[in-house]
């Protein structure tokens, strides 16, 4: 992981998003997307763990077109999203 005030910036949107009112499975796919910018603009590193959190993640996100995820896809991305918070702060 990268330090300073850029990283640090993105750990904490991530964690913000993580926890903001709403849908789990909504907050999810927006913490991903800017986790996704950051590591873009090289201002965090994708991790090998951090790459297997994030696909466990997309599959429990995965939907068919016009189907709602219920409860264990958000169960799922709260804990899994929670896993993410912790490698990014100790990394």
């Amino acid at each position: 992981m990268l330090g300073g005030p850029d990283a640090e910036a993105a750990r904490a949107a991530f964690r913000e998003r993580t926890e903001a009112k709403g849908h789990a499975v909504d907050n999810a796919r927006l913490a991903v997307a800017g986790l996704e910018a950051a590591f873009a603009a090289d201002v965090l590193v994708r991790t090998p763990l951090l790459e297997r959190m994030l696909g466990d993640l997309m599959l429990a996100l995965e939907q068919d077109e016009g189907q709602k995820l219920g409860g264990k896809s958000a169960e799922a991305a709260r804990f899994i999203l929670r896993a993410i918070a912790r490698e990014l702060e100790n990394a």
